[in-house]
């Protein structure tokens, strides 16, 4: 507990430092505390009088030097008195030495809470301002470091409101003008005859060679010039000078509390630099190499302290216990009545579900394959061994179209060895809701496919077992864990439909074992993809014409549903009519959201049974259409859809082995947009794919706003080219929670991840 004269000390340390960063604003003009900075320290910092002696009679850049040895000379006396020895982690910005409130809420705005968020705060990229330019060697729009003597200064007023403080500078060799607008306070900064040292980016003007507002300090201080300079985000008000300074002074207070988290064995095998060393390089390195090392540590760090809390949680759930006595036999039954034979991949991926099930252990994996891989098998395949074992299995998709479509194939494939399956969705009418409810909690019903609607309480199992959910990454976790608890100890398998890059596997999907359907079933052939700009339209309704002679058919998919004034595209509902009369002889049907779920039904019906050669539609078609014979794919305005969306409409066409076309029709008008072009055009393997949509995009953009959180607590990790780290830190995470946390990095991990990792549902 601290003492009075302790508290007094630390009130009257706060209102120094208030009193001394005034002193900085107002430009060291003596001018901050009434009567001046030395009598005011003599009544409230007797201690400090005698670093401030004779602060009236100095020069502003002799007046600056004796406002930092002040601060320091604060910040030692604050340690004392602080609790030096804690940890940073807690502590509040506005605790951090030279950080008041009002520069605390300019630092909550870049995201820093704590003094520790301050430390942590790491640069986005370095800028070489080591090498010194000669002024007769300067170069009009090159930025460049220089160094020389101020021989001569002025401040012009240019207009009501504007005024200027410029300087001329000479090396012996070269004249430069420096310029200052709206900084009156140089003047008394720059001292005629000191020579200086000067960053910034070199202008011709006006028959002279000129450099507005660069950064700046005495020849020789080399902290803002003169070498590699870290560069920070910034925001309003904090300057990167700024926040060198602050980043700076608080570690040399707080760096000390800096401990390890990685075990020293994982340090020295990797070649990582200590965790103090590694925040100190990254903010002040010698050079790239110096930085690169300390970033690749520190990256590290926050990734294995990720993967041990996946791990912390992949532990606590494998301590529940329930067992399925799964019938070999069914599953071989289930095998032969199947219309096709099961790929090895698939063959596979049964084996690893029986396994769970048998286990004792809830089952989580993850099935990931490319379109058209077999997943549905593979979900109907386990739905047979949990019905062997007497349970229930629950099949969640994220629309009505893929909820129904899922109905019809489930209903074939497990009809045939006697399994009921039924079908909830939001549109049904009453009295079939309340006879399939009914029969579902009697245990009638074994499988039960639906969307949202299966969460509602009116939805109850016997025995739910097993819980499939498809496009997991549309789904929040609260709905999933919903599922799940509609059942006791219940086992889950995520089904993904565009595979998922290994990166983003290792983070979401930590808690989860992965089976990947690496095969495709036989007769599967690739879909030829053609990209053209829009003048070339006309060409590509001439090859629908063909398509459609010839009885195939096909889809036409937009971006939108209507015409919008702000997006100038050709719409879903437009386009139906012009089809509709371009081809009358195949028909066209039309399907978008916004239509009612019997209208759905209805367009849907008409273009599987044939009655329909065109379906006109918006990506409501991604998932869930199948009609194995279609043929050709027609995508407008392609560059506005995700890369991983177009591959998984590309996989609507050729299902049934035949030859088919995808047309995407697009002029994208950014880089972006052109590089998902040219991976869409070029690639065909879901895999690769959803690799390059992760480095076009990013990870945030990719896993979408429903579960990324993750991505925004990495302060310097790159889930794209760090990946060998990940792999590394899962490693080592793993084999030290095997061992037994140490509590220090358990309590790292709640602190840094802990609400992070339960968002993400592990």
């Amino acid at each position: 507990m601290r003492t009075t004269e302790e508290r007094s000390l630390e009130q009257r340390l706060a209102l120094v430092r208030k009193v001394l960063a005034l002193e900085r604003r107002k430009g060291y003009a003596d001018t901050a505390a009434s009567g001046g900075l030395e009598p005011f320290l003599e009544t409230h910092l007797p201690e400090g009088v005698q670093t401030a002696r004779g602060y009236s009679g100095r020069s502003p850049e002799e007046r600056r030097e004796l406002v930092d040895e002040l601060e320091a000379f604060v910040d030692r006396l604050e340690a004392g008195v602080a609790s030096a020895g804690g940890s940073v982690g807690d502590s509040p910005i506005e605790q951090a030495v030279g950080v008041g409130t009002r520069r605390g809420k300019q630092l909550r705005r870049l995201g820093m809470e704590t003094v520790e968020d301050l430390l942590f705060f790491f640069p986005r990229r370095l800028e070489d301002r080591s090498q010194r330019v000669p002024l007769s060697e300067l170069v009009d729009g090159v930025s460049a470091t220089v160094e020389g003597v101020v021989r001569a200064k002025s401040r012009i007023r240019v207009r009501r409101g504007l005024e200027l403080v410029k300087a001329a500078v000479e090396d012996g060799g070269g004249l430069l003008f420096v310029i200052w607008f709206n900084q009156p306070w140089m003047w008394e900064e720059l001292r005629q005859g000191q020579r200086y040292s000067f960053f910034g980016k070199v202008q011709a003007r006006y028959g002279e060679l000129q450099m507005e507002n660069p950064v700046w300090e005495s020849a020789g201080a080399g902290f803002h010039t003169g070498r590699w300079v870290p560069i920070y985000p910034a925001t309003e008000g904090l300057s990167q000078p700024v926040l060198r300074g602050l980043i700076r002074r608080n570690l040399e207070r707080k760096g000390h509390t800096l401990t390890a988290v990685v075990p020293d064995p994982v340090r020295r095998r990797l070649g990582l630099l200590p965790r103090r060393e590694a925040v100190e390089r990254i903010h002040f390195p010698e050079g790239p190499e110096d930085f690169q090392a300390a970033r690749r540590s520190l990256a590290f760090e926050e990734l294995f302290l990720l993967q041990v809390g996946l791990a912390m949680r992949k532990g606590s759930a494998e301590d529940a216990v329930r067992k399925l006595a799964v019938d070999r036999g069914a599953l071989d039954r289930f095998a032969a009545a199947l219309p096709f034979s099961l790929t090895g991949a698939q063959q596979r991926a049964l084996q690893d579900v029986e396994r769970d099930l048998r286990s004792g252990r809830p089952m989580w994996r993850l099935l990931q394959g490319d379109v058209g891989s077999g997943k549905t098998a593979v979900a109907a395949g386990a739905a047979v061994a949990v019905h062997s074992a007497g349970a229930q299995t629950a099949v969640m998709a994220p629309t009505e179209i893929l909820a129904q479509q899922h109905s019809l194939v489930l209903g074939e494939l497990l009809g045939k060895v006697g399994m009921r399956v039924e079908l909830v969705v939001g549109g049904m009418p009453t009295k079939e809701r309340r006879r399939v409810l009914e029969e579902l909690a009697g245990g009638d019903v074994s499988v039960v496919v639906g969307t949202h609607a299966l969460l509602q309480e009116d939805v109850s199992f016997k025995d739910l077992g097993l819980a499939v959910v498809d496009e997991q990454h549309r789904f929040g976790v609260v709905q999933r864990a919903q599922l799940e608890s509609k059942g006791q100890e219940t086992n889950v398998l995520v089904m993904s439909a565009t595979p998922i890059p290994r990166t983003v596997v290792l983070t979401v999907y930590g808690r989860f074992s992965m089976s990947v359907l690496d095969e495709m079933p036989r007769g599967r052939s690739e879909v030829r993809t053609v990209w053209l700009s829009e003048s070339r339209r006309q060409e590509v309704y001439r090859e629908v014409g063909r398509f459609l002679q010839s009885g195939s058919r096909g889809y036409v998919v937009f971006p939108l549903v209507e015409e919008s004034e702000e997006v100038d595209l050709r719409d879903a509902t437009r386009a139906h009519a012009e089809l509709s009369a371009m081809f009358p002889q195949a028909g066209a049907a039309l399907l978008h959201g916004r239509m009612s779920a019997e209208e759905k039904r209805g367009a849907m019906g008409a273009f599987r049974t044939g009655e329909v050669q065109l379906l006109v539609a918006t990506s409501v078609v991604e998932v869930g259409l199948d009609v194995p014979d279609a043929s050709f794919l027609v995508v407008e305005h392609a560059d506005r859809f995700g890369l991983a969306q177009l591959h998984q409409l590309r996989g609507r066409i050729g299902r049934a082995g035949q030859a088919a076309t995808c047309f995407a029709i697009a002029d994208p008008g950014t880089e972006e947009g052109r590089r998902r072009m040219v991976a869409f055009r070029d690639l065909s393997d879901g895999f690769a794919i959803a690799e390059e949509d992760l480095r076009i995009r990013g990870p945030g953009d990719v896993l979408g706003t429903a579960q990324h959180g993750f991505v925004s607590r990495l302060r310097v990790a790159d889930l794209v080219r760090d990946l060998p780290l990940l792999e590394e830190a899962r490693r080592a995470a793993q084999a030290l929670a095997e061992e037994g946390l140490p509590l220090e990095v358990a309590g790292e991990v709640e602190r840094r991840f802990g609400d992070t990792l339960e968002f993400l549902g592990v």
